[in-house]
């Protein structure tokens, strides 16, 4: 394990191994098998590149000796941030074979959470497209270098500009020697908690621990050799990543097929064309296409070969999760999980009562659940509480946060997921809330206080207060209450300057209301509450 992790106690590993949970395979392992089983069935289609399971493993070796070539070395981590291209999974894969360390950014990160992350890993390297989404990532890297933020070795999948090509980084012939395998009880990657205090966490993924879940995430969802995945969401999210996701479909010798946007047209037509059968979405995106196909202009595409509709990342309404399986022919599958660990699934078996109404249910035997009052006693069954949970794929610590840990986590290592849960009789999750204060748009996670410090740094901004407002398609979308100190800025003006802060596009308030003052609560802070309330006031006020 690296420096600031958390081991799991040797007694829950040892008890995980027994078991048959912690195989000990890595993933320089996985793909080598997954190659020499599966060589001639096509691995990945995307970007006008259709590669199989060798050629996948063949561009890996390359890439992976092109980057020792160039100082990436065994232990070093490597900020990825990458859309979805099949240079995504021959760039990671060819850091695991290096035994360094991919660190997931998601494309919609700026400036501000990419500087984070290099800074705080120490990446000996950086990973970009040129464009994507009409946004140039090598300007953003410009401006990370010019504040020294940026580690030296940079590579652009595309137009290089002023850096290294990753193009160049792939050589002619792979060299094994190169080629380090790690402890599978080590770190495999980092991935990105939500974040409730500001710049995401890191989470430190193990070998043996992720590839349990998605061993298992495959067994539950069925996947086999003609399973064809569509990732439509960013597929360094852990939803399209593991649950199943793109490493679930590899492990069963199936097809990923990457999309490069979420959009019904663009979903459509690689259903269509491709026979896509199973894909995930969040609640957002299932509502825009369950309306093309209902009211809109794809309602004449042939959908036929979908067989399964994963909705999660937010919790979907049960009116919304009844129009699946009617308007688009397929098996709506809930998945409530977190990137710290714990995932549940509907069945695709479970009565449609069920898969409509709730989040599913853990994935694995050894999951361990709590719900809990505030004072960490169990609630009585089918009662609101927080959700506690430990077991052989949810970490014990976040990285380097040893002061969050302390409240993050049990002294007997379970994680407080900050979701509010009941429990139904069938063993099922019904989400009920979120007890953190931590906006969930869409399924993008944002944190108020974040929000408000970037808010705060503009020179007539006195004050500043974020929070959720009810919306019917993102589940919540991201309102900033504020107190100007004499002439308040413009909408626009003020939403320029976060922009220019490199603050995430999802992470931009969506709507900005100037006031005089907050509401306190009785000691002085400001009351969150009552501005919730008065924001639902104002939005009754216009229906």
């Amino acid at each position: 394990m690296l420096d600031g992790c958390t081991p799991w106690p040797e007694e829950f590993a040892a008890r995980y191994r027994a078991a048959g949970y912690w195989t000990g395979e890595t993933f320089s392992d996985f793909l080598a098998d997954r190659s020499r089983r599966f060589a001639d069935r096509v691995a990945v289609v995307g970007a006008g590149q259709r590669w199989t399971y060798a050629e996948l493993d063949a561009r890996a070796a390359a890439t992976a000796t092109g980057l020792a070539r160039l100082g990436v070395a065994a232990g070093d981590r490597v900020v990825v941030q990458l859309p979805n291209v099949p240079e995504l999974l021959e760039v990671v894969f060819a850091l695991f074979k290096l035994g360094a360390l991919p660190v997931y950014a998601l494309p919609a990160h700026r400036a501000g959470e990419v500087s984070h992350l290099c800074t705080t890993t120490r990446a000996r390297a950086l990973v970009v497209a040129d464009r994507h989404g009409g946004f140039d990532y090598r300007t953003m890297v410009e401006q990370m270098r010019a504040q020294g933020s940026a580690p030296d070795l940079v590579l652009v999948a595309g137009e290089a500009g002023g850096f290294t090509p990753l193009a160049e980084a792939r050589t002619a012939q792979a060299d094994p020697s190169v080629f380090a395998r790690p402890d599978p009880a080590d770190v495999a990657f980092f991935q990105l908690s939500g974040g409730t205090t500001g710049l995401p966490k890191l989470i430190p993924r193990t070998h043996d621990d992720y590839l349990y879940s998605v061993r298992a995430s495959a067994e539950v969802c069925a996947l086999g050799t003609d399973t064809v995945y569509l990732a439509a969401l960013p597929a360094v999210h852990n939803f399209p990543m593991s649950s199943p996701g793109f490493l679930g479909v590899l492990h069963a010798g199936g097809t990923v097929v990457l999309a490069p946007d979420p959009s019904p047209q663009t979903a459509f037509t690689l259903i269509e064309t491709e026979r896509v059968t199973i894909t995930a979405v969040v609640p957002p995106i299932a509502l825009l296409w369950l309306d093309a196909v209902e009211h809109g202009t794809q309602r004449d595409r042939d959908l036929s070969s979908l067989r399964v509709l994963q909705v999660g990342g937010a919790k979907f309404a049960p009116e919304a999760a009844r129009r699946v399986r009617p308007v688009l022919g397929c098996t709506l599958q809930q998945v409530f999980g977190m990137a710290e660990g714990l995932v549940n699934y509907t069945r695709l078996d479970d009565p449609e009562e069920i898969v409509t109404t709730t989040q599913g249910r853990p994935l694995s035997p050894a999951d361990e659940i709590r719900i809990v009052d505030d004072a960490d006693r169990p609630v009585p069954d089918g009662e609101v509480g927080h959700l506690l949970t430990r077991g052989p794929y949810t970490i014990r610590g976040y990285y380097q946060a040893d002061a969050h840990n302390a409240t993050a986590f049990t002294e007997d290592g379970f994680y407080r997921t900050g979701d509010l849960v009941r429990l139904t009789p069938t063993g099922h999750l019904v989400v009920e809330g979120r007890a953190k204060d931590q906006i969930n748009r869409g399924g993008e996670k944002v944190s108020a206080e974040e929000v408000e410090n970037h808010i705060l740094a503009h020179p007539a901004v006195h004050d500043a207060a974020v929070v959720g407002m009810s919306d019917p398609y993102l589940g919540e979308r991201v309102c900033a209450y504020v107190i100007p100190r004499a002439e308040p800025p413009s909408r626009g003006e003020l939403l320029r300057f976060l922009r220019e802060r490199g603050l995430a596009v999802y992470k931009i308030p969506d709507r900005i209301e100037f006031v005089e003052r907050f509401p306190a609560t009785g000691v002085g802070k400001v009351s969150r509450r009552e501005l919730r309330r008065e924001l639902a006031r104002r939005l009754d006020a216009t229906r």
